[in-house]
Formats: structure tokens, C-alpha cells, sequence
């Protein structure tokens, strides 16, 4: 018989306060900026100084939010570690090539390019706390987080492990804002304001970083917040099949448009491609509850890992918070909640949460 995927925890460091568990997006920082960093916890309570020091900040950001999530689940191993990050340790990464440039591809150190890979950050968290099972990091773009709840989700249905630890992460380097300024993906605006940019009319996107952990178990534990019911990723989907698949996606899971309370949207005030989410919102969802996190924690490639917890934070306290709030529909009670992300008209996903 198939096993129940239960989300027993969760650590999130991103652009708000949120690596403290026991607070829901009570305490907001609004940024005027288009590049935001992360709200660093205080790293000491949890790493040795010198492991501190020599972390990059991608590494740093990802073991603490596991040992956040592993914390509060009560465990001190897993069975397995699946990360989904869609630039690795993207700053790594270039320190060494501007390195390599500067001093004519002589006298380099290797410490770059050790902790330049994409699946360093996994590494390390194993590494930390011993665990010799399956490790993978999937690298699928703005997919990747999905890809690793598949996995997960494959495996703990199929009981072949009983408690695994899923995250999301992402880093924001100086080449990358460059870059990605250039092409106009991020905001042409000199200064915006976070809070407002869900209307602010123009192309690009607000960048950002951000870690969120998850321990998944087919056991459920006192610290459930939510039961993971199914995931889906489709590399295109036009604006017009968009309806189509969400009714095929909840036929699948024996639900109807009814059966969701909420709906979790991944708009970012990219003119030109939040009309997917308008879809939805104008037709099959006009009477659902809409919310949406990215004007909270910025885009990255992972940022789909905090609209995850979110669901599952909503789903655990049974409260939506005002500030993600995109209409006044509130439900009755929040026992369904279908998240659902692309970015730039491409990687399409769609994840269903149900209370535990």
C-alpha cells in the first residue's frame, strides 16, 4: 500500500524574519532595492566559528535552514538529503573565474572551485550530521526544488526511506545581478518598493536568495503541518491549456476547484508574465482565496521552496497573513492549498498540500 508523505518541519532563511518558527510573517521589512539579501539568523547558535568563516554564504544559508527544519522535527539524521538549487554556489563560481582572469590562469587556490559545485551544499549538511544515504541535488532551473519533492515524495510513498530532508537554495552573487540586469530579467527601476511591485507595470523581476529545508516523513509526527498530496512540472504550458491542466491536476487527486481553500501564486511583477496567474485568478479560482509570497522574499531559482512553506505554514496555524493576501475570499477553514509557479512562461508547477 502507498504511504501518506507528511511535511513534519520546516527551516526557512529568506528576506523576512523567518527562520524563527515560532513567528508567521508578523514582523515585515519592506526593501526599496531590486537585488534583496537574506535576514541572516545568528549563525554562532548554530555553526562553530571557524566553520562559520570559512562557509560561503549559499552553504551557510542551507545547513542552517536544515538544522532549523531537523531541529524542530527531533531528529538528528535522515535516510536521505535531496536539494534542488538552480546557480549552485554561484558566488564561488565566480571568484574563481575572476580569478582566473586576474591572474592569468596562474597561482590559483582551489577553495573556489571545491565549493563552487551545485552539490556542495547537500554535501556539507550530510556531512554535518553523518549521513551516508542517498544524496542528490537536482539542478532543473526554476524546477529544481519540485524535481527534489519528487524524488522524495517517490521514495517515501514507496517506503523506501522513512524520513528525508528536502530543501531549496539559492544565492545571489554581484556577476549575476550584473548580468541579469543587462538582459532587463531584473527591474530596470532604480529604486521600487517590494510591497508594490506585484503592480508595478514594467518587465524584470526583484532578485533575491533565500534556503528553505523540509523533513519529510511516511510516518506522521506532533510537528506535522501539512500532507504533501502531489507535485507536477511541465516544462511549457501556454496561457490557453492553462485551465485545462489544473482541472486534469486536481481530477488526478479525486478533488474539484471547489475542494481548494487556497491557492498560492507565484506572481512577480513581471508585466509580461504574471497574466498566467491572472488566468486563474480571473476564471476557475475568482471565488478562491489568492495569495502570493514573491513581493515578500524576491525571485530565485528555488523561491518556489518559500511559497511551499508558506502552504504549509497556513495550513498549520490555519491563518493567512494579511500581507499575502490578494483578495478578501477567506475559506471557512484551510485544508486544501494548491501552489502554483512559473517563471518566465516556462517551468510550470503545481504542488497540493492537504492538512495533516
Amino acid at each position: 500500500m502507498m504511504k501518506k508523505v507528511y511535511i513534519n518541519s520546516v527551516g526557512s532563511i529568506s528576506s523576512q524574519k523567518t527562520f524563527d518558527n515560532d513567528e508567521f510573517l508578523n514582523d515585515i521589512i519592506n526593501y526599496h532595492t531590486t537585488n534583496i539579501s537574506v535576514v541572516n539568523p545568528n549563525y554562532k547558535e548554530y555553526l562553530d566559528a571557524g566553520s562559520a568563516r570559512r562557509m560561503a554564504k549559499g552553504i551557510k544559508m542551507g545547513v542552517v535552514a536544515s538544522k532549523i527544519a531537523m531541529d524542530e522535527a527531533g531528529v538528528e539524521s535522515v535516510d536521505a538529503v535531496i536539494t534542488g538549487t538552480g546557480m549552485g554556489c554561484v558566488i564561488d563560481s565566480e571568484k574563481f573565474v575572476s580569478r582566473l582572469i586576474d591572474n592569468n590562469e596562474e597561482y590559483l587556490t582551489p577553495t573556489s572551485f571545491i565549493q563552487s559545485t551545485h552539490n556542495t551544499v547537500g554535501g556539507q549538511i550530510a556531512l554535518g550530521i553523518q549521513c551516508k544515504g542517498y544524496n542528490f541535488t537536482y539542478v532543473h532551473s526554476s524546477s529544481s526544488f519540485e524535481s527534489a519533492l519528487i524524488d522524495a515524495k517517490l521514495q517515501l510513498t514507496l517506503d523506501e526511506a522513512s524520513t528525508i530532508l528536502v530543501g531549496g537554495i539559492d544565492e545571489l552573487g554581484p556577476h549575476m545581478i550584473q548580468v541579469h540586469g543587462l538582459i532587463k530579467h531584473i527591474k530596470q527601476e532604480k529604486t521600487i518598493d517590494n510591497l508594490a511591485i506585484l503592480n508595478s507595470g514594467t518587465e524584470g523581476a526583484v532578485f533575491s536568495e533565500g534556503a528553505n529545508f523540509f523533513v519529510l516523513s511516511n510516518g506522521k509526527e506532533n510537528t506535522c503541518y501539512a500532507e504533501l498530496v502531489d507535485v507536477e512540472i511541465l516544462n511549457t504550458l501556454s496561457k490557453e491549456r492553462l485551465e485545462q491542466q489544473v482541472r486534469s491536476f486536481l481530477n488526478q487527486n479525486k478533488m474539484t476547484i471547489n475542494d481548494v481553500d487556497v491557492i498560492v501564486l507565484g506572481n512577480n511583477g513581471d508585466v509580461s508574465f504574471d497574466e498566467y496567474y491572472s488566468v486563474l485568478t480571473n476564471g476557475l479560482f475568482k471565488n478562491t482565496q489568492h495569495t502570493a509570497y514573491k513581493h515578500l522574499s524576491g525571485e530565485f531559482k528555488t523561491v518556489s521552496s518559500f511559497g511551499f512553506w508558506l502552504g504549509a505554514k497556513m495550513l498549520k496555524t490555519q491563518s493567512i497573513p494579511q500581507i499575502v493576501k490578494l483578495n478578501d475570499n477567506a475559506p471557512k477553514a484551510i485544508k486544501n492549498v494548491l501552489i502554483y509557479n512559473q517563471y518566465r512562461g516556462e517551468n510550470h508547477t503545481f504542488v497540493m498540500l492537504r492538512t495533516c
